[in-house]
């Protein structure tokens, strides 16, 4: 659903008791309580960012400007995410028009509003202004002339696009970002971990002794399933991981994974539920050099006895959407250039434990060690597979489902990735798949996830990460 906050109206009373009565929704999101039924009106990439965007206005009708079903009929042919989300979109939208959509619109189902399509409507203001005639200004054309013809009604112009909501403001109309998929603030989303001051030093003593400690004799505020815990008392401290189903924490120690040594907490915690067989889902967020890619690998490598292959993939985006343009070979040789990551952290594998290099060499002759594109992953079944995803940050929120619906019987997923390196055009840190996996999977018993914090690649890395 979308934000409904900053709903103008012509008298400021209005405005003010209609912001009074927002109140939040399951869905970590705020919608209206007001009676008033507003009019959203899609942009185009809303559609291909959630082809199931109707239904989650609520009670609130939806138009769509007929320019945005122009658009959608260049994205029906393709095989990418935005092609998918194109033709399952155009195919619901048949569905509930019926043989004739009338001027009401069609029903959109018990509690919500209704959808319907406007035609291009001319808006004389904006003619010296948007001088060119594009689609964005076609489509902000039909939402100011329909704010204008129905002035009793809200008109809120939903857009992904930043420069179109910013035209849009500038005319008077309200333009907000779609944000059902979104957490509230990138400092609100779980790290996995928490530190405890102040335990009791025989909770910790058993800990140690023991390798686990019931929940009834260290009840800690709230543990959640997976989530990882310092505890301190004092000097002394232990790393331990809560296990909800068996109500326990249990001891965690810095232990080696194919050569490669956790260097502080979080690596530790990561390496622990990287190569723990009960965890199904992985989730992996740092900034750039704190050893994501390179600890999923190394746990990868560690466990490939328990795993028919393991699959490294990636999503094709260039720096800043600088594509190389086309490139000679067959496929592996296409995708070789936003690969080659993959192919350093490998190298550093076998530096780390030169044993490695056979089992590597060998794994990759056999194909039980694949590094690929996601561009093909949709139908397949992934069976037995440790399948380890870098980048995710740059995967939209179906993307992601796309990808972890793929999972069999005995498969592991990992998705690793920076929050703060989108390279995706209509993504940023609170609304990627990989913040939205996070914040949906977060206490289910078959995920976990860490935040690696420190840099480990270098002092420079480390400087420049923060410091640029």
């Amino acid at each position: 659903m979308i934000d409904s906050a900053g709903t103008q109206s012509s008298d400021d009373s209005v405005l003010m008791k209609d912001r009074e009565q927002q109140e939040a929704t399951a869905d970590g999101a705020q919608a209206t309580s007001s009676t008033a039924t507003k009019l959203f009106v899609l942009d185009t990439n809303v559609i291909l960012h959630d082809a199931q965007c109707l239904f989650k206005f609520h009670e609130h009708n939806i138009a769509l400007p007929i320019t945005v079903l122009e658009e959608l009929d260049r994205f029906k042919k393709g095989d990418s995410d935005i092609h998918f989300q194109a033709r399952h979109f155009l195919r619901s939208l048949d569905e509930l028009a019926g043989d004739v959509m009338s001027d009401e619109g069609a029903e959109l189902g018990p509690d919500l509003g209704h959808v319907r399509v406007l035609l291009s409507l001319p808006f004389r203001r904006a003619d010296n202004t948007l001088l060119s005639d594009t689609a964005d200004h076609r489509i902000l054309k039909t939402a100011l002339a329909t704010s204008e013809l129905y002035p009793e009604t809200d008109v809120v112009l939903v857009t992904k696009d930043t420069n179109l909501r910013l035209k849009a403001k500038s005319f008077g109309l309200v333009a907000q970002d779609y944000n059902n998929d979104k957490i509230r603030h990138l400092d609100d989303l779980y790290t996995g971990r928490r530190t405890v001051d102040d335990v009791p030093s025989d909770a910790i003593a058993t800990l140690y002794d023991t390798g686990e400690i019931s929940g009834n004799e260290l009840p800690l505020e709230a543990p959640i399933s997976n989530e990882n815990f310092i505890l301190r008392n004092g000097s002394r401290s232990v790393l331990a991981t809560y296990n909800g189903q068996d109500n326990a924490y249990r001891c965690i120690t810095r232990t080696s994974c194919f050569g490669i040594r956790p260097r502080n907490a979080e690596q530790s915690f990561a390496l622990n539920a990287l190569t723990d067989p009960r965890i199904r889902l992985m989730t992996i967020s740092g900034k750039a050099g704190s050893g994501k890619t390179l600890l999923s690998l190394a746990a990868a490598l560690e466990c490939e006895q328990r795993f028919r292959q393991v699959l490294l993939a990636r999503p094709i985006v260039p720096l800043s959407n600088r594509d190389l343009g086309f490139l000679p070979g067959d496929a592996s040789a296409k995708i070789e250039p936003y690969m080659q990551p993959l192919f350093d952290n490998l190298s550093v594998l076998k530096h780390e434990n030169p044993d490695s290099r056979s089992l590597i060499a060998e794994m990759l002759e056999a194909e039980r060690l694949q590094i690929t594109p996601l561009a093909y992953i949709r139908g397949r079944s992934l069976q037995h597979t440790y399948f380890i995803v870098d980048e995710a940050q740059n995967l939209t929120p179906h993307e992601v489902k796309t990808i972890i619906t793929r999972a069999g019987e005995g498969t592991k997923v990992v998705l690793s990735g920076d929050l703060q390196q989108i390279d995706h055009p209509y993504l940023d840190s609170t609304s990627n798949g990989l913040a939205y996996v996070i914040n949906r999977m977060k206490g289910q018993h078959l995920h976990a996830h860490v935040t690696l914090e420190k840099g480990v690649r270098s002092e420079l890395s480390e400087v420049a990460s923060n410091l640029l």
